[in-house]
């Protein structure tokens, strides 16, 4: 179902943002139970899909209720949360673009480390807000949804509504550097003190002036010059902006050029007598100098002289008074700082001490022009300051709140390191962005029951088995506000049609008693989809679906309704759920919930979802990267067959230990035991191998 392939008088045109030209939308609702979801009800001109002819999916016809699935979890955080840019500032998440460089982590050997990456997606929603607080005064607004890294892990904001999940309790520690209380003051770097602190700073820091005299055959010339060169445009157009401000007109020329081992550097320059000393005057230190000539000074000595390497920020001069004035100006502004040994050659350094912390802070205070030497990139993650969570408090209301999906998987937000959301590709079929789409733009077909009656009608209907759930799932939460499901099975059961349902969604149990009725008269067959046993494997690649215990208390209460339930165990994850420990357990708690057989399969990662399950795999398990990519080179989307082979040899031998009937998900599908009151075995394909998320 495309967007355009839906027709009805009066829709809503503006329903969905840039969907004005499109038709089919009769309306676009939000709901506070189902916060930060926008459901897009519209009128399907078709229920049934068929398949592709050449299909490799044991069945021929599906039916998807909705598209989108609100199983999924919503990460957010406030609009005015600050984001750790590639070029070493912070900047708002609302004014970030897809596109945008930022910076993320990932493990490199025995670290986490700070690494460059890009925003792939962005959305904004409305979801009920908390207040992290940390003993070092910063503050997050997040939803309960959005997770942070902690000396323990990731966790989330606020335990499940239903369930347990890891959440953040007072005295975590979340990784990362902070930002530290709110209301320091901020300098106004317009500011005439400012300008002329940078100015004094990088002029007395690499500037030279001369004042000569040059003796000729006819007469003695006076000689007045400034020259200012550097390798780096920003600090020098800086510094040619902030002199013209002052009345000072500079011309720029080559100074150096390139070599094997030095850099092109241009320089600014004037010969003007007038120009020249007014430079003096504007670069003499004041009596007293306040906060704004201090920061600019700063900034501007370390443009000229600073550097920053694997996070640690130096300063250096040989210059007595300069190296006073660096020191005195940290000081007024609180900035921790060593003065380290002379070198040989009497050449001092003044370093920032307290790591990553205040190094930023002293970024974020003076504004440097050079973003070379602002990056972190390559630093290790090292918590220095104290960000110990002392409170966790729901703000007691929705909020605007905006995410990202990153190369990463994760961000940098008010100094933390932050998890973000998922993207998924299906929703771009429909003109969706596969982000925040996926899981908060739900696409609610409200007449499928009733298209699908007169489809089954048509003479030329053949009663072939239709699968429900091989797309998203038909019980996903969306479900209970709809009820979409009691209609279709009605349908299917008076035409005669027998059909499949694979789900996830413990909001099957409803339609029980319907079920059954409906087995009377066609043969019904019901998979409950349960890969992970393991509760912390199941909530980092899951998150928002019910827990695994719940699913298999489902199992028990379809099967004693009279159900043969089988239990797809895939995607069967090679090095995280594929050893033998770990496939017994999950094969003893799918026996005690009653289970009739079991279906297995290895990971099958499509094209919508490889990248981001490569990114989850970089951020949770970095060592198997080598291994995933080996199993799944380029654009493959299937383990090798050695793989397959391998698994299966594993599995059926503790499939029949347990008594249940293997079954494989690249078999020919055998007759299938179906659920219908004479207990014939009819064949009915199986729903295809599901998809990660």
């Amino acid at each position: 179902m495309r967007w355009q392939g839906q027709t009805i008088d009066d829709a809503d045109d503006a329903a969905l943002p840039g969907m004005e030209n499109r038709t089919g939308i009769v309306r676009s609702i939000t709901t506070p139970e189902f916060a930060g979801m926008t459901f897009h009800e519209v009128l399907a001109r078709s229920a049934l899909n068929h398949v592709p002819a050449g299909s490799r999916m044991p069945f021929s016809w599906t039916i998807n209720p909705y598209r989108g699935c609100s199983h999924a979890c919503v990460y957010c955080v406030s609009p005015d949360t600050l984001v750790l840019c590639a070029d070493g500032r912070q900047r708002r998440i609302d004014d970030l673009q897809v596109g945008d460089e930022i910076i993320g982590t990932e493990r490199r050997g025995s670290y986490r480390r700070y690494v460059r990456t890009e925003i792939l997606a962005k959305w904004g929603t409305q979801k009920a807000a908390y207040r992290v607080t940390l003993a070092d005064g910063t503050e997050i607004i997040a939803s309960g949804d959005h997770r942070f890294l902690t000396d323990r892990g990731w966790k989330h904001v606020a335990d499940a509504e239903r369930g347990q999940r890891p959440h953040l309790t007072v005295n975590n520690r979340l990784m990362g550097f902070g930002i530290g209380a709110v209301g320091e003051a901020a300098v106004d770097l317009t500011s005439d003190a400012y300008r002329r602190g940078y100015l004094a700073g990088m002029i007395r820091g690499d500037g030279m002036i001369f004042h000569g005299v040059y003796p000729s055959a006819k007469r003695v010339r006076q000689i007045h010059m400034f020259r200012l060169a550097l390798k780096d445009a920003e600090g020098l157009s800086r510094a040619q902006l902030l002199l013209e401000l002052e009345g000072i007109t500079t011309r720029l020329r080559p100074f150096t050029a390139a070599t094997e081992t030095r850099a092109t550097m241009t320089a600014i320059h004037t010969a003007s007598r007038s120009q020249v000393e007014r430079i003096e005057e504007i670069i003499t230190v004041p009596a007293s100098p306040d906060r704004a000539w201090r920061t600019g000074f700063l900034a501007g000595i370390f443009d000229a002289e600073g550097s920053s390497s694997r996070g640690v920020l130096r300063i250096s001069n040989k210059n007595p008074e300069i190296l006073h004035l660096i020191t005195s100006s940290m000081t007024a502004l609180g900035v921790p700082h060593v003065s380290e040994p002379p070198r040989p050659n009497g050449v001092r350094a003044v370093r920032v001490a307290g790591g990553l912390p205040q190094r930023q802070r002293f970024f974020d205070l003076t504004q440097p022009a050079i973003a070379r030497k602002l990056s972190i990139e390559g630093s290790a993650v090292k918590s220095v300051s104290d960000l110990r969570v002392v409170a966790v408090e729901p703000l007691g209301h929705t909020r605007d709140l905006v995410d990202i999906t990153t190369g990463t998987g994760d961000f940098i937000a008010n100094g933390v390191i932050s998890h973000n959301c998922f993207a998924r590709g299906t929703h771009e079929y429909l003109d969706l962005d596969g982000g925040g789409d996926f899981d908060s733009q739900i696409v609610v077909k409200t007449n499928v029951a009733e298209v699908l009656a007169k489809e089954l009608r048509k003479g030329s209907w053949q009663q072939e088995s239709v699968a429900l759930g091989t797309n998203t799932d038909p019980y996903q939460r969306a479900e209970g506000r709809y009820k979409l499901m009691p209609g279709i099975i009605r349908t299917l059961a008076e035409s005669g049609t027998p059909f499949s349902i694979l789900t996830k969604g413990t909001l099957i149990r409803r339609d029980i008693p319907l079920l059954v009725d409906a087995a009377t008269h066609v043969p019904i067959d019901i998979q409950m989809s349960i890969a992970m046993y393991d509760d912390a494997l199941q909530h980092s690649i899951e998150p928002g679906t019910p827990s695994t215990q719940a699913r298999l208390d489902t199992v028990r209460t379809l099967t004693d309704a009279g159900f043969r339930v089988g239990v797809f165990l895939m995607p069967v994850l090679p090095h995280l759920t594929d050893s033998v420990a770990a496939i017994d357990l999950a094969l003893q708690r799918i026996e005690e919930a009653g289970a009739d057989h079991v279906i297995y399969g290895a990971l099958h990662l499509r094209a919508g979802v490889k990248p981001w399950f490569m990114q989850w795999l970089q951020r949770e398990h970095p060592e198997l990267m080598s291994s995933y990519r080996g199993l799944y080179p380029g654009a493959a989307s299937e383990a090798p067959k050695p793989y397959r082979q391998w698994l299966a040899k594993r599995v059926r031998p503790l499939i029949r230990a347990h008594g249940l009937e293997a079954r494989h998900s690249d078999d020919a599908y055998p007759s299938r035991r179906l659920t219908r009151p004479t207990a014939v075995r009819t064949t009915v394909a199986a729903p295809p191998a599901p998809t990660l998320f």
